[in-house]
């Protein structure tokens, strides 16, 4: 195989549709997906450090959500499920307003829900999130029971790690909206949370108790990442041009990769290559 047959990387790209529409080379992680469609219980969270791939798993769901089942034509998936369409509320709290204070980023939260009723041409009638966010769960489930997409829930408290106070206050307004989800959660399909911290349910989740935490589940340590079979799978040719250019073998340069980026594991058998440092690696070719 050629270099140049090989399929561009997504470096940079978190969105699904977007790395397929560009026919960029994408890690089939639907078989693992599909294991979370499948689960008896329907409230999600997951906890990986950043850049592991949450946002585009996030994504990806969403797609899955949407019914858009010509976007995973040659993925596991494809004729695995019935591909019915939801609809999909998906917060990411990276692109929120919250270096300004809880008052600009209440602001960004009401904003935020208010776009998302745009969306589906629902006109509210509450303004304050809490009280808006949840009529719109409740509206938009009068023909199907809505599907729930948060990306780096705890980015407002990260934020502000060094400053106790200030961490409390956006502590108390992120309480405030997931308690919502609690009091809709007869409107709610599925809901799927993520973040790379663990905050304990006392402190941010403690209404949501029906809330699953799948982080240290070895069935789904793989729903992320790169393993080392999926390495070999989707990356060989490029592992041998790169020992072809360092002027080592290939095993040498498994070795490497190993060594550097292979020292992540939530269930103690399944290690776990970081993503965005392969890809850095096989982009830059060092």
């Amino acid at each position: 195989m050629e270099e140049k047959k090989l399929k561009n990387l997504p470096s940079g790209i978190q969105t699904f549709k977007k790395i397929i529409d560009q026919n960029k080379l994408y890690v089939d992680k639907t078989e693992e997906i599909y294991k979370l469609l499948e689960n008896e219980d329907s409230f999600f969270f997951l906890s990986r450090p950043r850049r592991f791939g949450k946002s585009l798993l996030i994504t990806t769901l969403q797609e899955i959500f949407f019914g858009n089942k010509e976007l995973f034509k040659g993925l596991w998936i494809y004729d695995k499920i019935e591909w019915k369409k939801y609809p999909v509320l998906r917060i990411d709290f990276n692109g929120m307003v919250y270096s300004q204070g809880t008052k600009a980023f209440i602001e960004s939260l009401d904003s935020k829900i208010q776009d998302l009723a745009n969306d589906y041409k629902i006109v509210l009638e509450n303004k304050d999130f809490k009280k808006a966010f949840k009529e719109l769960i409740k509206k938009l489930s009068e023909k199907e029971k809505v599907v729930i997409l948060i990306d780096e829930y705890d980015k407002p408290i990260i934020e502000y790690i060094e400053d106790i106070e200030k961490a409390k206050e956006m502590r108390g307004i992120l309480k405030d909206f997931y308690i919502t989800l609690k009091e809709a959660d007869e409107y709610i399909h599925f809901a799927f949370l993520t973040g790379v911290s663990k905050f304990s349910k006392v402190s941010v989740f403690s209404a949501l108790n029906n809330l699953t935490d799948i982080s240290l589940n070895e069935k789904f340590s793989k729903i992320v990442g790169i393993d080392e079979q999926q390495l070999y799978s989707y990356f060989g040719e490029r592992i041998r041009l790169l020992a072809i250019k360092k002027n080592k073998t290939v095993d040498e340069i498994k070795l490497a990769l190993r060594k550097w980026y292979n020292g992540y594991s939530w269930d103690g058998k399944n290690f776990i290559y970081n993503p965005y440092s392969l890809l850095a690696v096989f982009n830059t070719e060092e």
